[in-house]
């Protein structure tokens, strides 16, 4: 099994589940145990700024960047926070994926939003998706999903509306033109 860790899993227009449609998962981990996902592209009903005010974190009144969404993750411990950003090495735990894409869940990333020790670019989950072992292999192979290398523009740079799209145009064909039994011979 080749891992997919650093990949977006993007669903196909086949996927019926509300939660997963027309979603894109940045996977963090995936070996033979299973798998875990943030979902990057489904805005929850919240914003940094309220995030931090529940948390009693403080923050500066003029940030731009805190006044973005919080994303829906996925539907497993909501009440755990991931940061995903560019590397910086001074968080207390964080996950170095690639040379574009760390994540970070310690609180102390948190605190220093809105600062000048906060990373420029940065997306906020609360929860996250998980697959037992052999699950997302065999979603998979039903054509739930597809798979590609995780890219940092689509993460950072591309308009929330726009990710699934973008995502689904470097597969290089019109995912649309998929039929139920793609695949299967």
């Amino acid at each position: 099994m080749e891992s997919l860790q650093n990949h977006f899993l993007i669903a196909t227009p086949t996927m019926n589940d509300p939660l997963f449609k027309r979603s894109v998962t940045y996977i963090c981990e995936h070996n033979d145990e299973g798998a875990m996902g943030l979902i990057v592209n489904q805005p929850a009903n919240l914003n940094v700024t309220t995030l931090l005010d529940k948390l009693e974190i403080i923050y500066p009144e003029a940030s731009d960047n805190l006044t973005g969404p919080v994303f829906q993750g996925g539907p497993v411990g909501q009440e755990r926070g991931f940061v995903i950003h560019p590397p910086q090495e001074n968080w207390r735990s964080s996950l170095k994926m690639s040379d574009d894409i760390m994540v970070t869940t310690s609180r102390d990333i948190l605190e220093a939003l809105g600062s000048s020790a906060a990373p420029l670019k940065f997306i906020l989950t609360l929860g996250y998706a998980g697959w037992e072992a052999g699950q997302l292999e065999e979603e998979l192979a039903e054509n739930s999903w597809l798979a590609i290398p995780a890219d940092a523009d689509i993460l950072f740079n591309t308009p929330v509306s726009e990710r699934w799209q973008k995502a689904t145009e470097k597969l290089g064909f019109d995912v649309w033109q998929l039929g139920p039994d793609v695949g299967h011979a």
